[in-house]
């Protein structure tokens, strides 16, 4: 019997989400429609501007939401992660544990500033993001903990480490830890600006390949450079025995190491796109982890996902997870 059903590890950042316009987008000089790295003082200054927009906050970053949901749907996740001592630390634990995510930060956390993520999303329900990693640049091995690794069912790795050397090798080790004792290995390229800056760091951290990836098609292009989904999915093949590729408004495809299943989209109005893509991977590792096939899995993360992008912030009320997997069942 497993301990959990995922182990992952990524970015720990407080994402703080504002509702913006276009005009403000431009007026700021920011690249809209992706994740940008920023220093601590370009962040700064957004936020001054920011001050004058309603905002959220809650504890984040891409593995993060995903293992949320897995958890929130009645699966058990830990998350390998780096805080700093100080309030938005304190802050971001707090509400992982509310979230029913074990953590390795249970102890001293080191001085330093805990990594900000500001999401603007626009009123098309594009999200643009700016990340300040802080101390969560500084996550290694040393967060990493083998014995549980080995007592979860997958280990998911988010891409977002790539940009730190010692956060790329923790994921390499984590991969390795799994490979050697038969967990199954999980990656998500995690955002088109990583794939098209971090090729080579991405193709490390897959080595002679992984388990299962998770991917949009602008993500599954570019790593493949090929122009069409087909032709990248026959290069997909050749280093992930199974994968999802989330396809926006045309759904999604899955590939259960056998056959492809095409995933049907959902005529929804959509708001806010923050955490579409995480909480597609928590659903679906979810249910793979609980008997679903992959189909059904999809159909699963689908509906999540349809479901998180018609309100604002990457979660859902906690109640409204445990009504997803019902909701597959009876359709």
């Amino acid at each position: 019997m497993n301990k959990y059903n995922v182990y992952g590890l990524g970015n720990a950042l407080v994402d703080m989400e504002f509702e913006v316009d276009d005009g403000f987008l431009n007026l700021m000089q920011v690249d809209k429609g992706v994740m940008t790295l920023v220093d601590e003082d370009t962040q700064h200054r957004l936020m001054t501007h920011l001050d004058a927009f309603e905002g959220n906050r809650a504890s984040g970053g891409s593995a993060a939401n995903t293992l949320i949901a897995v958890s929130a749907m009645g699966g058990s996740s830990y998350y390998a992660c780096k805080v700093a001592d100080d309030d938005l630390g304190h802050f971001y634990l707090h509400d992982l544990k509310q979230a029913g995510v074990d953590t390795n930060m249970n102890g001293t956390h080191a001085n330093g500033i805990t990594g900000k993520c500001l999401v603007m999303v626009t009123p098309d329900a594009e999200r643009t993001m700016q990340t300040y990693l802080g101390i969560s640049s500084e996550l290694s091995m040393h967060e990493i903990d083998d014995e549980l690794i080995k007592a979860s069912e997958y280990l998911y790795m988010e891409g977002y480490l790539v940009t730190s050397p010692s956060a790329q090798q923790a994921n390499i080790h984590a991969r390795q830890i799994a490979e050697a004792n038969g967990v199954k290995t999980a990656f998500t390229f995690s955002d088109p600006a990583i794939v098209q800056h971090f090729h080579n760091a991405l193709t490390q951290t897959i080595g002679d390949g992984i388990d299962l990836l998770f991917c949009n098609e602008a993500e599954a292009l570019s790593y493949t450079g090929k122009e069409s989904i087909e032709d990248a999915i026959a290069v997909i093949k050749t280093f992930a025995a199974s994968f999802a590729i989330t396809l926006g408004a045309k759904g999604a495809l899955v590939y259960d190491g056998a056959q492809t299943h095409n995933i049907a989209p959902l005529p929804i109005k959509a708001v806010d796109t923050n955490g579409a893509g995480d909480m597609f991977a928590g659903a679906y590792l979810y249910g793979i982890t609980h008997g679903y096939s992959a189909a059904e899995a999809g159909k699963l993360a689908s509906l999540a996902a349809s479901q998180v992008v018609q309100q604002f912030g990457p979660r859902l009320p906690v109640a409204d997870y445990l009504t997803l997997p019902d909701k597959v069942s009876a359709a």
